[in-house]
């Protein structure tokens, strides 16, 4: 995968250096490239933002310095051969990034990243470019920021550790929370490794009994009890065909029962009267 970020900040992005991302880096499995926006400023303030039209606070990123870094930055990767880009907008007013836009994004074989600083990148360089190519605008939070170069590190790890040979074991990421599959809606539960006892604090014995089934499901229960402990809105929009026999009877434990009335809304289950015991 090739990946391009425009910056006014190009140092932030030092992490990608680092870690798993910085490992892909050294192994080719992806090539990074990051760009000073302030390279196609002409002005000898190297300015990238200027007041916005209708008036109100705050700064609107320029036009000109975002057309010419982009055009020039897809023209070096068509010229080394990438092909099929796709602009990644990151701004609190994106869709949520989840862990399906991940997977989606890791099958993708360019990125090229925007990541904007005082209200914003002028809407006009958005619509211009989402002519050539797809264009996500995508949101890590409800949250706003200084910036928008955390949420392209953010971004960025979560997709780079999906490319193949990138993780050590290639299944790791199977049982992630949120991972496809099984776990789309669910929240990994707790972990545990050695030694079997800590300062009085022993693991759950189903762990040592060998019993691979019995174990699958007491993973299985337990991320059920955090989702619901953490994210009861993951719950209540899972579909009932989402969950087998042996879930609707732990879900039933912790309180949870189908919502017959909640399917027009958006919501499938419900919290019922029942208690956890």
């Amino acid at each position: 995968m090739r990946l391009d970020v425009v910056t006014i900040f190009p140092e932030y992005l030092e992490p990608l250096n680092v870690s798993l991302v910085g490992k892909a880096r050294a192994r080719g499995r992806l090539d990074v490239h990051l760009h000073d926006l302030r390279q196609w400023t002409y002005d000898r303030h190297h300015t990238v933002d200027d007041t916005p039209y209708g008036g109100g606070p705050g700064m609107v990123m320029k036009t000109e310095p975002w057309g010419d870094a982009l055009d020039t930055v897809l023209a070096d990767g068509y010229e080394a051969g990438a092909a099929t880009p796709a602009l990644i907008v990151p701004t609190p007013s994106g869709r949520p990034f989840t862990q399906d836009l991940a997977v989606q994004l890791s099958e993708r074989p360019w990125l090229i990243f925007t990541p904007a600083r005082y209200e914003g990148i002028d809407r006009r360089v958005i619509d211009e470019y989402a002519t050539r190519m797809p264009v996500y605008e995508v949101s890590i939070g409800d949250y706003v920021l200084a910036g928008g170069e955390a949420a392209v590190l953010v971004i960025t790890e979560a997709v780079a550790r999906l490319l193949p040979g990138v993780l050590g074991n290639a299944e790791s990421h199977r049982d992630d929370s949120f991972a496809p599959g099984a776990m789309a809606n669910l929240l990994e539960g707790p972990v545990y490794t050695k030694p079997p006892l800590w300062r009085g604090r022993d693991i759950p014995e189903v762990l040592l009994s060998g019993h691979h089934g019995k174990i699958a499901r007491w993973r299985r229960d337990q991320a059920l009890r955090r989702t619901t402990q953490n994210r009861p809105d993951l719950i209540e929009r899972c579909e009932p065909k989402a969950f087998d026999k042996k879930d609707r009877e732990m879900l039933s434990v912790l309180g949870w029962e189908p919502d017959p009335d909640g399917e027009p809304y958006g919501r499938f289950w419900r919290r019922a009267d029942g208690v956890e015991e």
